[in-house]
């Protein structure tokens, strides 16, 4: 945590929240999305289907988080072609080739910067992959 001093609100430009509903944006204080300056910063999206279900399969996971991506980039004003960057969760090495193509049904003539690594788990044991994504006009 820093102990600097606070921005004064002038220096704090203006931005947008994009919402998805999570139960954990009001819990921790985050937001699906942030919208400032025409950029659109998406955080780690979770496989997370209406009522809470998570369908097992890797690659149907991986294409959930870009569909939640894809929503979030629409509210704040862009489209998966403004995409400059994503990061890619996972957690197993084994599911890389099945979460880049996925990305790539996506991204494949975008082709933004991207990472991907492995963790040892996320928040929910039921979810093997999470994906971030920064976009800008």
């Amino acid at each position: 945590m820093s102990t600097s001093a606070p921005r004064p609100a002038a220096a704090v430009r203006a931005r947008r929240r994009i919402a998805s509903g999570s139960p954990y944006e009001g819990t921790i204080g985050f937001s699906r999305a942030i919208a400032v300056d025409g950029r659109v910063v998406v955080s780690g999206t979770a496989p997370v289907w209406p009522g809470g279900s998570c369908d097992p399969d890797v690659h149907a996971q991986a294409r959930r988080c870009l569909e939640i991506i894809e929503l979030a980039l629409r509210e704040g004003g862009l489209t998966p072609a403004h995409v400059v960057r994503t990061r890619m969760f996972l957690v197993d090495r084994d599911d890389a080739e099945a979460v880049g193509r996925a990305h790539g049904e996506v991204f494949g003539d975008i082709r933004p910067a991207a990472t991907m690594v492995v963790v040892k788990e996320l928040l929910d044991p039921r979810w093997k992959v999470e994906i971030e994504a920064e976009a800008q006009p």
